[in-house]
């Protein structure tokens, strides 16, 4: 657009949006979202074993984890074992049938996992599913 001023020049205004700016910060927030979203995905981070046989998970079922730290979650929560059963109850797990996903870190002794496992039982669950990782083919 252009106008004249008092000394009879011509100029012209500035219209253009310098979008630089806004180019680097959308960049920055992408980055920032590709390293957390693998994070906010699972919630509790744990080094699951790896075993050559490992069936794609293709329905949503309820996640009891053990962490490193031998800490009990129920989803994302952290839970006390003594009250698997009532959080069980209370969230419907216990319908005929039902079935849960038992994550474990490696290094979590089996007698931890036994124990978690026996609650489970106890509670009324029948069918408990252990989280696996694949292994990597060596070439």
């Amino acid at each position: 657009m252009a106008f004249t001023n008092a000394e009879g020049r011509t100029q012209t205004a500035l219209s253009d949006i310098n979008v630089t700016p806004f180019v680097d910060v959308l960049l920055v927030l992408l980055v920032i979202f590709m390293l957390t979203a693998p994070i906010l995905q699972s919630g509790i981070e744990l080094d699951v074993p790896r075993t050559r046989t490992v069936k794609e998970i293709s329905q949503e079922r309820l996640v009891v984890s053990i962490d490193r730290g031998q800490r009990l979650y129920l989803g994302t929560d952290p839970v006390n074992i003594h009250n698997l059963g009532p959080l069980l109850k209370e969230k419907g797990a216990l319908r005929q049938g039902q079935s849960v996903f038992l994550r474990s870190d490696q290094s979590v002794p089996f007698g931890t996992v036994a124990m978690v496992v026996d609650e489970l039982r106890q509670a009324g669950i029948e069918q408990i599913s252990m989280v696996t990782q694949p292994l990597e083919q060596r070439r």
